[in-house]
């Protein structure tokens, strides 16, 4: 069935626009404008969601996200609220918090339990006996949230704005609107800000058919648009409120940090629900939102309704329903004297019936729940009680309610604002000692007339300007409400049935406020926390009022006396990408990056850069590739990118004597040409740093760092520089050099062909430094044997990397050359027992616990940590680095880095790397454990996943090449 009216005047939809998306696999029309509810509603789709708890069937209430019983997912996207979400064509929607679909979740099953599952209760239950507790909080995680993140999703940009103003008016309805013109009128900058998609508020939805009311909206949308000193924001929210008139601005696509001068909030008032038995089902809503399904969206609610009343806007609804072609079976009023205005004269020559002083005792509800079939009405005696014999049922398929308003108080509250309660319009309104540039105009203010809202919100505007000092005339006095109250005190009715809710966000009904008070939790604030009462996704919109009401009955107390809940933001949800920080750090590449991802490189971090972890593959895994990669260094020749490594260049007279002091070994006596290791520690004596010192003469040298810690390590070695007053000058040079190292057993060979330089072992011997030319390039050549094999690390200006990349793969072809990624070289320097600071050393270990004892140099007078070393060295280690390899049948259960080493039940150790695959046969690792365990041959058990216990043998190293052979192979047998 289509529901479609014919066109509407002010209808938010483009009929000449039709589009088709998906819900839970089913292709729904709908027009550009539609958003999510009411596309399904227009084509007869009722079941929407389904609730937190109890998995109960829901529809449409409120129509403005102040529920979530529509609550969707995408591919992308999750927890989208389908009041306000606008249908995209060839999108697929899926309801959130179901197993198997809304329409056969197998979770519905928990509304049949709910008399097991009282407020409270899982403070109570689960805790004996303590050794199922970990089943139960599993189970109980599986099924609690709501939406699923998907962990591969990448974060798109957000943008973070700024904005000034001298007035933020929050809300673009009759009132605010009126104060902003007011406002501007006087020279005010004036920004309004709402969050619906066009500006006019309730001349939308309840006014629609007054012309006089639409007059009015034309002429001040008009004005506004010639007014220079005007700004409007629609989809907007003002999403919280702070000190000194500071509000954050959400849309769709950004953050706004407003800071203005005052505030005039109009934000209006929400409509409240009546409290019934099954006033949840499909086919209950808030009247509101079936003006906004007629008006805005062109729908007829339903076929046949009930209307709820308590107030003239209940009665003016009933006729537009009728307009609409609603049969309305009638209108239970819950007030005992009758309504007193002109929209009664005219329900009765519409022959509608009117039942005085009843209420709504019970929504009937249609096979599975997914509907209304009719409503049992009674009438109220004296007290407000149900009188069960006089009960009646109304057939209908649809409730509608009009029993009253609370104010949308959020962001006046959160901007120092306070509220008291008015019994002449049974509503929290704000109190006259508001905080200085506060104001408040409208709904909020207890003002339901449209022109006496557009009244109320002139003077309020006045009101700023004088504050601002841009009025001195007189200012209009303040508009009190005439005629009955807007809001009944009390819309509850108590039903044995226990499907009477409040709280639709958390599914809860009248007899959880009733348990929670005989518990002792008679304070507004101590409820909530007990309840969840207002703590859900919609934060108490349709809920707080009420429970409000209730607490104070069973208080004996007055609202007053009872008081509210606190209000913070954010006034709606606001996605997680809109509040995550800019991203301050450049996220570094290498001039080769490019290449590596035609490569099919997979990139990770490393530091600020992005590094080749491996590359793939197809019809491979993550660690056959890592291993081949590996393999083929070894037996062939590899190419990796270095030119993430800091590279620092220290010149001057003093440079030895720094490096020195910098470092724990010994360089004054280096001779240009060659190359030593450097190992760099704090203060205490804890290892901060290595890499290689490059000696290129007399008074320079070329020092490499680690990717992550060069920046660091630069700044500290600035820092030293300055105390000590030495004659040096520092160059961070790593983001001005590419580089790269040529590893294998036929590096020397490719290299040698685009180089004059001769490369044998006796002209370029391992640990030498020398410039060339390679590939028609300057570059600067270290022998290095990070992986363990022959190997060649070529430095050259950045512009020229690429270059000399592709020539080294070019003439490596013969050879069979083949890149290797950040992975395999961690496999390969493991091999060969080589440590990594930050992951083999950790904010304490000391060169001797990582048996890097040899890299102290012998009787200097000083270096940075000296003094904390000579202390170390005088007491007993209490742990040590070694290597463990495993027995290679159990390569299938291996434990991950950081897992424990353990003996006699204590913590005797840690895995700091592990390799579960290696060229040199068995897994491989490197752990700390105490030193008494670290004799070659002793065995060690590690706990895994699970605490399974893990046996490991501690191994001699380096693993590979004891000898260090193969880093010096000479000329005939590296190139067979």
């Amino acid at each position: 069935m289509n529901r479609r009216l014919p066109p509407q005047p002010g209808e938010w939809i483009d009929r000449s626009r039709p589009l088709e998306f998906q819900f839970e696999g089913e292709t729904i029309a709908a027009f550009e404008g539609d958003v999510l509810s009411s596309a399904l509603w227009a084509n007869d789709v009722r079941l929407l969601g389904r609730s937190f708890k109890y998995h109960r069937p829901r529809g449409i209430y409120s129509l403005m996200s102040h529920d979530v019983n529509v609550m969707v997912a995408t591919k992308d996207q999750f927890n989208l609220r389908g009041d306000t979400l606008l249908v995209e064509p060839g999108a697929e929607y899926e309801a959130v918090n179901t197993q198997g679909g809304v329409k056969r979740d197998r979770l519905r099953f928990m509304d049949w339990f709910g008399r097991f599952l009282p407020v409270g209760f899982y403070y109570k239950a689960f805790h004996t006996p303590r050794w199922l507790f970990p089943f139960y909080e599993n189970q109980m995680r599986k099924v609690a949230g709501l939406g699923k993140i998907d962990a591969a999703a990448r974060s798109p940009h957000s943008p973070k704005d700024y904005a000034f103003c001298d007035l933020l008016v929050v809300g673009a309805g009759p009132a605010g609107l009126g104060g902003a013109i007011a406002a501007a009128e006087q020279g005010l900058q004036v920004i309004i800000v709402d969050e619906q998609q066009y500006p006019g508020g309730s001349f939308g939805w309840q006014w629609i058919t007054d012309e006089l009311a639409q007059t009015q909206l034309q002429q001040m949308l008009q004005q506004i648009r010639s007014m220079e000193n005007i700004e409007l924001r629609s989809r907007t929210q003002v999403s919280g409120c702070y000190a000194d008139h500071w509000a954050a601005l959400v849309d769709d696509c950004k953050l706004t940090k407003l800071r203005s001068k005052a505030t005039l909030v109009a934000s209006g008032c929400f409509e409240q629900p009546a409290v019934f038995q099954n006033n949840d089902l499909p086919g209950v809503m808030l009247g509101s939102a079936a003006q906004r399904l007629m008006h805005l969206y062109a729908i007829k609610p339903c076929e046949r309704a009930v209307v709820l009343a308590a107030n003239s806007d209940g009665y003016r609804l009933a006729l537009e329903l009728d307009q609409a072609g609603v049969q309305v079976a009638a209108i239970i009023d819950l007030r005992s004297s009758p309504e007193d205005t002109l929209y009664r004269d005219h329900v009765v020559e519409q022959g509608i019936v009117v039942y005085q002083q009843h209420a709504i005792y019970e929504a009937l509800p249609t096979a599975g729940k997914t509907g209304v079939r009719a409503a049992v009405v009674c009438r109220l005696d004296d007290a407000g009680n149900a009188d069960l014999s006089s009960r009646m049922s109304i057939e209908c398929d649809a409730i509608v309610m009009s029993v009253g308003w609370a104010p949308n108080a959020s962001i006046y509250y959160q901007a120092g604002g306070r509220f008291e309660y008015n019994e002449q319009v049974e509503q929290l309104i704000p109190k006259a000692d508001s905080p200085a540039g506060l104001f408040a105009a409208g709904r909020l203010n207890g003002v339901y007339d449209w022109i006496e809202q557009v009244a109320d919100g002139i003077r309020a505007g006045l009101e700023a300007a004088s504050f601002l000092g841009k009025y001195s005339g007189s200012l209009p006095a303040a508009i009190d409400h005439r005629g009955t109250a807007p809001s009944h005190p009390y819309p509850i009715v108590a039903h044995p049935g226990k499907k009477n809710f409040v709280d639709l966000d958390e599914d809860l009904h009248l007899a959880d406020f009733k348990n929670a008070h005989q518990e002792g939790f008679d304070n507004i604030e101590l409820l909530k926390r007990y309840t969840t009462v207002g703590m859900g996704p919609s934060q108490g919109k349709l809920s707080n009022m009420n429970a409000v009401r209730i607490l104070a009955r069973l208080n004996q107390n007055d609202i007053n006396e009872t008081g509210t809940t606190t209000a913070r933001p954010f006034y709606q949800p606001v996605p997680l990408k809109h509040l995550a920080g800019r991203r301050f750090h450049p996220q570094r590449r290498t001039p080769l990056d490019a290449w590596h991802n035609q490569a099919g490189a997979l990139m990770i971090h490393a530091g600020a850069w992005l590094r080749p972890e491996y590359y793939q593959h197809t019809g491979k895994t993550r660690e056959d590739c890592i291993y081949d990669e590996a393999c083929h260094v070894r037996q062939n020749v590899g190419l990796i990118d270095v030119s993430t490594l800091g590279k620092l260049e220290i010149c001057g007279p003093d440079a030895a004597r720094f490096l020195e002091r910098i470092y724990t070994g010994r360089f004054v006596k280096q001779k240009p040409g060659s190359l030593r290791y450097g190992l760099a520690c704090d203060e205490t004596g804890v290892i901060i740093e290595d890499g290689v010192i490059a000696r290129l003469d007399d008074e320079r040298f070329y020092v490499t760092a680690t990717s992550s810690g060069a920046a660091a390590f630069y700044r500290e070695m600035q820092r030293w520089a300055q105390i000590w007053e030495m004659n040096v000058t520092l160059v961070n040079a790593t983001g001005q050099l590419a580089a790269m190292n040529i590893a294998g057993p036929h590096s020397r060979a490719v290299l040698q062909q685009l180089t004059d330089l001769n490369l044998d072992a006796e002209s370029f011997p391992y640990l030498s430094v020398q410039p060339a030319n390679v590939a028609g390039v300057s570059a600067l050549l270290l022998r290095v044997g990070f992986v363990g094999e022959l190997g060649f690390e070529i430095h050259v200006p950045a512009a020229s990397g690429l270059h000399v990349w592709n020539q080294l793969i070019e003439a490596g072809q013969q050879f069979g050359i083949k890149p290797f990624g950040m992975e395999a070289q961690r496999l390969l320097r493991l091999e060969k027992g080589h440590l990594i600071v930050g992951q083999d050393t950790d904010a304490l270990t000391n060169p001797f616990e990582a048996n890097a004892a040899w890299a102290i140099g012998n009787g200097k007078d000083f270096f940075v940590g000296g003094r904390s070393l000579e202390i170390a060295a005088r007491s007993e280690l209490t742990r040590i680095l070694v290597g463990l390899s495993f027995p290679e049948t159990s390569s299938g259960i291996l434990p991950e880095e950081c897992h424990l080493i353990i003996e006699a039940g204590e913590i005797v150790g840690r895995i700091t790397s592990i390799a579960r695959r290696s060229t040199w046969g068995p897994p491989l690792a490197l752990a700390f454990v105490r030193p008494d365990l670290a004799t070659p041959g002793t065995r060690v058990e590690i706990r895994g996943e699970q605490g399974t216990m893990i046996a490991a043998e501690v191994t001699k190293m380096p693993f590979y090449d004891p000898d260090h052979q193969r880093q010096n192979l000479p000329v005939g047998e590296s190139d067979a």
